[in-house]
């Protein structure tokens, strides 16, 4: 029987040039990269309570150069995967066998997040762990309301969908991940304007994606959307953790 494929929500050609700007963008001396330096760093206090030393890490997405260099220095081979530059996350990845596979930042504009998931497990040696993480639900909450008030009795869509804590875990058991543990954590950022909350979200691809998109803001629904959200702005972005091991 042939499995049904997936619905497709995001554009793939619309994710490959978010992230090829997002990388031209992190070039800049200024560009913003939290959230990828907090999923970093995530990783490497799970990696000390784990007490897990891999020796063969494939690293996917926007990753630091200090990052490779701590795992390089516990003596780690590190190889480094980007979709903007051909990695292809809902296919049987190239090689396997990897001690750790963690993802950043590129799992949530997936169409086929399951099949991405097996995938990542697929590619891990026995008793290899894998970490994933990427902005999940209750994202942006300030932006999404000032989106609504400017599209008034007809929201359109322009800010992706998510997966929560329930539904990551829901995912880890279909993908066949032992031990799996789903955690959220929140990281807030000041923005002085709207503008520079959309530089930053830029810089991380995380513009929208939608293949279905609504239709772009007129100059009063911007005017709507740069009041509401106002200057000095405290936004929330929630990363999502899904990690597992293979045993």
């Amino acid at each position: 029987m042939n499995t049904p494929a997936p619905p497709q929500i995001f554009s793939p050609t619309r994710r490959l040039a978010a992230r090829r700007r997002a990388l031209t963008l992190q070039g800049r001396p200024d560009a913003a990269n939290y959230l990828a330096a907090d999923m970093a760093e995530d990783l490497l206090e799970r990696l000390a309570f784990l007490r897990h030393e891999p020796k063969r890490v494939l690293l996917i997405g926007m990753v630091s150069d200090s990052l490779v260099a701590n795992l390089t220095a516990r003596g780690a081979a590190v190889t480094r995967a980007e979709p903007s530059t051909g990695f292809a996350e809902e296919q049987p990845f190239p090689e396997a066998g990897f001690d750790l596979v963690a993802s950043f930042g590129t799992l949530d504009t997936v169409n086929d997040l399951p099949g991405a998931l097996i995938h990542i497990r697929n590619a891990l040696a026995p008793d290899g762990l894998a970490i994933a993480s990427f902005v999940g639900a209750g994202c942006l909450p300030t932006l999404r309301a000032a989106m609504l008030a400017a599209d008034g009795e007809r929201p359109a869509p322009r800010l992706h969908p998510a997966v929560d804590v329930r539904a990551g875990g829901q995912l880890l058991q279909r993908a066949g991940w032992s031990d799996p543990v789903v955690d959220s954590r929140p990281l807030e950022v000041r923005f002085s304007s709207l503008a520079s909350l959309l530089a930053d979200l830029r810089a991380q691809a995380l513009t929208n994606v939608l293949l279905q998109s609504g239709p772009t803001l007129n100059r009063q629904q911007y005017s709507i959307v740069q009041e509401q959200f106002g200057a000095g702005t405290v936004e929330r972005f929630e990363i999502l953790t899904l990690s597992g091991w293979k045993r």
